[in-house]
C-alpha cells in the first residue's frame, strides 16, 4: 500500500490517535481524524477533523459519508478511540461495563460496519484495531477493560477471515503502557468495596508508576502506520515491553506468567 492513501483515524484529540494522524500526514496520506467536538480540538497540520461520537450510530454514518463524499474512498481505518476503567470486577456496575463496551467494542464495530461497504466496493482496504497487551493477558482491577480488548481480538480475527476475499485485511496492534493522559488519569469505578481497598491501591500505584516510565505514543503510532501501509500481519506489538509480554504469554508456562503478573502489580 502506498503512502498516498485516504486514512481515517478515530479519536485524534490526543495521545496515540493524535500521534498516529501526524505520522500518516507526514507520509503524504490524506488524513481524516475524528473528534467529538471540533470547536475544542487543537488543529493537526494536514489532518482534517470530522466530528464523530463512536457511541452514536447516526454520528458514525454521517462522518463516513462526509469522508467518502470528499475523497471517494477510505483505504485505511484506524479504530483508536477508546476508554479505560480501574476497579475490581465486583465493584464494576453494569452501567459502567456497558459504557466501556459501548466505546471500546461497539464503537469499533459501528465504525467498521460503516466503512466496510466502501472497502468491499473498492476491493481493498486495511482496518487497524487498537487492542492492548491486556487483550491477551489479564490485569487485576482492570477486568472489564481487559474483557473489552479480548472482545476486540476475537472480533478482529474473525473479521479478517470474512473480508480478505474482498481485498480487505484486519490487523491488531497491542501496545503496553504508553504515557498518555488517558492512562495517567484512568477513571475508577464509582462503587468501592472496602475488602478490595488494599490491593486496589497497590495496583493503582503500580499502574501510575509504569505509565510515568513508559514511552510516549510515537512508537505505538509508528507500529500502527507500519501495520496500515506495510505487509499484512495479524498482530503487531510495538518494540519493548509489549513485544516481550507477547513472547512470555506464548512461550512461558501459565504458572510463571501468573506469578510474574502478580509481582508486577505488587500483589502477594
Amino acid at each position: 500500500m502506498s503512502s498516498s492513501k485516504v486514512v481515517f483515524v478515530t479519536g485524534v484529540s490526543s495521545g496515540i490517535g493524535r500521534a498516529t494522524a501526524e505520522q500518516f500526514a507526514r507520509l503524504g496520506c490524506k488524513v481524516f481524524g475524528s473528534v467529538r467536538d471540533i470547536r475544542k480540538a487543537q488543529a493537526i497540520p494536514e489532518v482534517e477533523f470530522v466530528e464523530m461520537d463512536v457511541r452514536d450510530d447516526a454520528s458514525v454514518k454521517q462522518a463516513i459519508d462526509v469522508i467518502v463524499g470528499k475523497s471517494k474512498r477510505i483505504d485505511v481505518l484506524v479504530n483508536n478511540a477508546g476508554g479505560t476503567l480501574l476497579g475490581s470486577v465486583e465493584e464494576t456496575s453494569i452501567a459502567e461495563a456497558q459504557a466501556l463496551f459501548d466505546t471500546n467494542v461497539f464503537g469499533t464495530l459501528r465504525t467498521t460496519q460503516a466503512v466496510l461497504p466502501h472497502m468491499r466496493q473498492q476491493r481493498s482496504g486495511r482496518i487497524i484495531n487498537l487492542s492492548s497487551v491486556l487483550g491477551f493477558l489479564p490485569a487485576p482491577y482492570m477486568g472489564l477493560y481487559s474483557a473489552s480488548k479480548h472482545a476486540i481480538e476475537g472480533m478482529s480475527e474473525t473479521l479478517d477471515h470474512e473480508v480478505r476475499k474482498f481485498g480487505v485485511r484486519v490487523v491488531l496492534v497491542e501496545p503496553s503502557y504508553t504515557k498518555t493522559n488517558l492512562d495517567l488519569n484512568a477513571p475508577q469505578t464509582a462503587n468501592r468495596i472496602s475488602a478490595y481497598d488494599g490491593d486496589r491501591d497497590l495496583v493503582s500505584k503500580a499502574i501510575v508508576r509504569s505509565v510515568q516510565k513508559a514511552p510516549g505514543p510515537d512508537s505505538v503510532a509508528a507500529t500502527i502506520v507500519d501495520a496500515a501501509l506495510g505487509n499484512w500481519r495479524m498482530r503487531r506489538t510495538p518494540k519493548g515491553e509489549a513485544s516481550l509480554l507477547s513472547k512470555l504469554r506464548r512461550f512461558m508456562p501459565a504458572g510463571p506468567v501468573d506469578g510474574s503478573l502478580r509481582k508486577t502489580f505488587g500483589l502477594g
